[in-house]
């Protein structure tokens, strides 16, 4: 029984052979048969269907598959999104940890700086009553030179501006 050469498209040609018309183009490929292009624009393959010996492979159709992976994205996008969540809370906990902490050195290195300042003052205050101190564990007769020697200076420059002064009286 012989059949005539038919010129048909690819989608044509996958209905006929029931696949998808990328399929029948893979077909044409493979078998290298005769294509041409019709008016419209549409590619049109020359051939023989008894010469074609094929047999299509049934799948599990692609649709339920991708359904199957759909779903199960959108599954694992919410597992995510609820676990962002709950990181976004800790996060959060962990700042406000973060700023209590940060106040809270503030405050101790504000009152290290007081006592610091506190402790210079109470140390220059020591030096000087040790100072003091030191003048009145001497003996009574170093105590008496040492006020001499500091008023000495005094009563010395006191004596001078006297004498320049009944100086400059004789003079006028």
């Amino acid at each position: 029984m012989y059949m005539p050469v038919e010129m048909l498209s690819y989608a044509e040609l996958g209905e006929r052979l029931k696949v998808s018309p990328e399929a029948a183009r893979a077909l044409v490929k493979r078998h290298r048969l005769p294509r041409s292009r019709s008016n419209d624009g549409k590619t049109l393959v020359q051939v023989d269907l008894t010469e074609i010996s094929h047999s299509p492979i049934s799948r599990q159709p692609q649709a339920q598959a991708g359904h199957q992976v759909v779903t199960a994205l959108k599954q694992q996008i919410e597992i995510l999104q609820a676990e962002l969540a709950e990181m976004k809370l800790i996060a959060g906990g962990y700042r406000n940890d973060f700023e209590r902490e940060c106040e809270r050195t503030n405050k101790l290195l504000a009152e290290l700086l007081k006592a610091t300042t506190e402790s210079a003052g109470a140390r220059e205050k020591a030096a000087l009553l040790e100072g003091k101190l030191s003048m009145l564990t001497q003996p009574w007769r170093r105590r008496l030179i040492d006020a001499f020697t500091l008023a000495l200076p005094q009563v010395q420059v006191a004596s001078a501006r006297e004498s320049t002064g009944s100086v400059a009286q004789s003079h006028s």
